[in-house]
């Protein structure tokens, strides 16, 4: 039995089980570890039988739960090598200082400096700064002796445990957008999607002869991504915003503007476009996903669907059903 059921779709996080054979696959963790697994057992799902996590790009609505949920099964987290560095760069603890504390950093340094020789020049003591240089390079390097011998103690731990580091996964696989691979007995076949991330892909799994695509998070639908989307038995298809809300709305211009950018998120209006014209209207279901909750309603995802759809949908193929943010859709089964 093949099965799909969607955790959580929205702003505030996204996953999705897909189950096929004896596989049992997490797409994405973008809740906490405690919320995913109650919702897998509101719908049935043992937590326990989860055997990998895909990851479909690095955005925190993703990923927030990925790393105590793969520590605790002691599953392993495939990624491209791109999403996971990225995914590393954000988790690795850093010194902050910005450009322009750097700045004002260096011109302090500077400012101080030239008083020392201003003042030297005023004592007449110009001689005496390059009589000084000796012993102030030689404290300079009995500091950095010392931080080294530091660094070198024989009780300094390195690596850093793994309770230490956040980055630290149980297994990573790496793939590549385009080469299909397989985690037991369900294919992956991942694609590349446009959106604002390092390297972010889609998903078109198969098990026992069913296809079932993921594709959220893309700013307009290119023709490799159609190339996808056809053939399916159940299609999870981003609907984010309603146009005219997302403009009216509350969010600052320069995020309106990313969201309706081409590495944005795809609207209402656009997903319907592609439902009534780019779309082979095979799937046996068609999930709506990521629904803004400001910029969106379900009922204008639904309608705009239903009218690109053109009475295509039935209890028999292309049944509409919208996928939730609070709470977990009821399982597909095939």
């Amino acid at each position: 039995m093949v099965r799909f059921t969607v955790l959580a779709s929205g702003s505030k996080g996204n996953s999705t089980v897909v189950s096929g054979g004896r596989t049992r696959i997490l797409v994405d963790a973008g809740l906490s570890c405690r919320e995913l697994f109650r919702r897998m057992r509101l719908v049935g799902e043992d937590p326990e039988t989860l055997d990998a996590i895909v990851i479909t790009h690095e955005h925190m609505d993703h990923v927030n739960g990925l790393a105590v949920t793969a520590r605790k099964l002691g599953i392993p987290v495939y990624f491209t090598e791109a999403t996971h560095r990225a995914w590393m760069r954000w988790l690795t603890p850093r010194r902050q200082m910005t450009y322009a504390q750097w700045l004002e950093q260096c011109r302090k340094q500077a400012a101080e400096r030239q008083a020392e020789v201003e003042a030297a020049a005023q004592e007449g003591e110009g001689d005496e700064p390059e009589a000084e240089a000796e012993p102030v390079a030689m404290a300079t390097e009995a500091a950095a002796e010392a931080e080294t011998a530091a660094e070198l103690k024989p009780d300094a731990v390195w690596p850093p445990s793994r309770k230490d580091d956040p980055t630290w996964l149980p297994a990573v696989e790496y793939f590549e957008a385009g080469r299909p691979f397989e985690i037991g007995d369900i294919g992956v076949s991942p694609f590349t999607i446009p959106h604002d991330a390092t390297d972010p892909v889609g998903f078109v799994f198969c098990a026992e002869g069913v296809r079932l695509a993921v594709a959220t998070d893309l700013g307009y639908i290119p023709p490799n991504v159609k190339a996808q989307l056809q053939g399916l038995d159940l299609l999870l298809l981003e609907s984010n915003h309603d146009l005219e809300m997302l403009r009216d709305g509350p969010y600052p211009w320069s995020v309106k503007q990313r969201v309706l950018s081409r590495v944005g998120h795809l609207s209402n209006e656009a997903a319907g476009e592609f439902l009534e014209n780019g779309y082979d209207g095979q799937a046996a279901y068609v999930i709506l996903a990521h629904l803004s909750e400001s910029n969106n309603l379900p009922e204008l995802a639904r309608v705009t669907a239903e009218r690109a759809l053109n009475g295509r949908a039935s209890l028999l193929a292309n049944r509409l059903l919208l996928a939730a943010q609070h709470e977990p859709l009821s399982s597909i089964n095939f």
